[in-house]
């Protein structure tokens, strides 16, 4: 039998009630870790917890915009396992869906402030016990193709997602000092509970939302899920990616090296 990628390994997955987190979750403990997850749906994180078994799985409630209780889960993993070697920030909302010129600029904050400031919150803490304990652990992030690009989300989803992929990139150079490696995994449309949240609200063409949370880009035959990312994320996570670090990590069948604007099925004259 070959050896459990992760085994022995203590993970918090911050966002893991639902969608990519709970799948994260699920699939991390499958390669032998235990992990903590973290997120502000009481219910349902125990529930997923439960499902797991509370022998390799807890539910700590947490907040990321509030640093105190990211600092207190990773406390509370040490304490409940003695160690920490993996933390997966994954909590993420959408946030407000009209455009620059109707932003309102509260919810704006909001937005950065789970989506990238929560992300710099659990760096620092999980980097600051890591490098304490000597520990070569593994950060990773969850990024967006809109990370990198700009018109594929609205505009404050868009901007907090830049500002992590900065945090992960300058984080894995200080980090890298005490062997801790830093990255982070860039999606495309994913059927999660946000996305399917966001289509209701912005009333998308069937067709259109179809092929979003597909997430196929141009792979004939593929359809992205939850699943794809948890798998991406396991591989950061692992040894196996032991010499990568300030890596963006795009699962997206293509879509961001490509375009529509040229038919590949055009007949060019000799």
């Amino acid at each position: 039998m070959s050896k459990l990628r992760l085994e022995g390994k203590v993970a918090i997955i911050t966002g893991a009630a639902s969608g990519i987190g709970e799948a994260a979750a699920k699939l991390f403990v499958e390669n032998g870790a235990f992990v903590v997850i973290a997120d502000v749906q009481d219910e349902l994180g125990n529930k997923v917890a439960a499902s797991i078994g509370l022998e390799k799985a807890c539910y700590k409630h947490c907040d990321v915009k509030d640093e105190k209780q990211v600092e207190e889960t990773v406390a509370f993993a040490l304490e409940k396992y003695g160690t920490l070697d993996i933390v997966y920030s994954n909590a993420g909302i959408m946030g407000p869906l009209p455009g620059i010129l109707d932003l309102d600029l509260a919810a704006f904050k909001n937005t950065i402030s789970i989506n990238a400031l929560g992300g710099a919150a659990l760096i620092k803490h999980a980097g600051r016990v890591m490098s304490e304990r000597k520990i070569r652990g593994s950060i990773v992030c969850t990024a967006s193709v809109s990370a990198t690009r700009g018109g594929i989300s609205p505009v404050a989803y868009t901007a907090s997602k830049h500002a992590l992929l900065g945090v992960v990139r300058s984080a894995s150079r200080e980090l890298g000092s005490y062997g801790i490696r830093v990255n982070c995994v860039s999606p495309f449309g994913v059927p999660t509970p946000m996305a399917f949240s966001t289509g209701r609200q912005v009333k998308f063409d069937p067709m259109v939302t179809e092929r979003n949370r597909a997430g196929t880009g141009y792979v004939k035959g593929t359809h992205l899920q939850a699943k794809n990312i948890a798998e991406a994320a396991l591989f950061l996570a692992s040894d196996e990616s032991g010499c990568i670090s300030g890596h963006d990590l795009v699962v997206d069948g293509g879509y961001t090296v490509s375009c529509d604007t040229f038919p590949i099925d055009v007949k060019l004259s000799e």
